[in-house]
């Protein structure tokens, strides 16, 4: 005969849940990569004109992989176009300050908007064409800060050439912005020398003399 077998004993306390599996958070040198990457086809096919699978290929990745970099595709629209307002706003305001008065502010500003335009194309453009793509609280946002970004060439403007008016500075300031952001365009000279171009025609139509004050003659 065996010998019968022992009966089996109650079961064990279960074993602990281990601590949830969390992913390592998104490097940010790749999340500039993928935010460069789409700018570069937004402004080519325009917005809609991209599918999230596009941009995985263009990345190396499958479409939903990006999804552990961004939410969707609006979330990278809106960080970009948030993002490129409070740079342009960032790094003119710290510019400005390395400067000794208004004259010589003023051309730090223009020197910093033509380097972005120059070095940024893709982002102009899709500043351009795709704002109204954004919800309606990071438009506002972007918004605001091209307001702030305005009123700091404004207030430059004022204090370089004391005959001028807000309202003219303000005009001033826009019609410059629309010479330096036609770089896409009409970039046909090499960086260097498009850089130079445009910096000298911006300061000559901002502070040759009467410039800001013809209107009011």
């Amino acid at each position: 005969m065996t010998a019968a077998s022992e009966p089996a004993g109650p079961p064990g306390p279960a074993e602990p849940a281990g601590p949830p599996v969390r992913r390592p958070p998104a490097r940010p040198e790749r999340r500039a990569q993928i935010l460069a990457t789409a700018a570069e086809l937004f402004a080519h096919r325009g917005f809609h004109g991209v599918s999230i699978d596009e941009l995985g290929a263009a990345v190396g990745v499958s479409g939903p992989a990006l999804y552990r970099y961004f939410p969707s595709k609006d979330a990278m629209l809106s960080e970009m176009l948030v993002g490129i307002s409070e740079r342009l706003l960032a790094e003119g305001t710290r510019r400005m300050a390395g400067t000794d008065g208004a004259v010589a502010a003023l051309r730090a500003l223009i020197g910093w908007h033509v380097e972005f335009a120059l070095t940024e194309p893709a982002l102009i453009t899709v500043q351009e064409r795709n704002l109204a793509n954004l919800p309606a609280a990071d438009r506002h946002r972007v918004r605001q800060l091209q307001r702030r970004y305005v009123e700091t060439w404004v207030d430059v403007l004022l204090r370089a050439l004391p005959d001028a008016d807000e309202a003219t500075a303000r005009a001033a300031a826009h019609a410059v912005f629309g010479l330096i952001n036609s770089t896409p365009h009409s970039a046909l000279l090499d960086t260097a020398a498009m850089a130079a171009l445009l910096e000298r025609m911006a300061a000559a139509a901002l502070t040759s003399p009467g410039a800001l004050t013809a209107l009011r003659s």
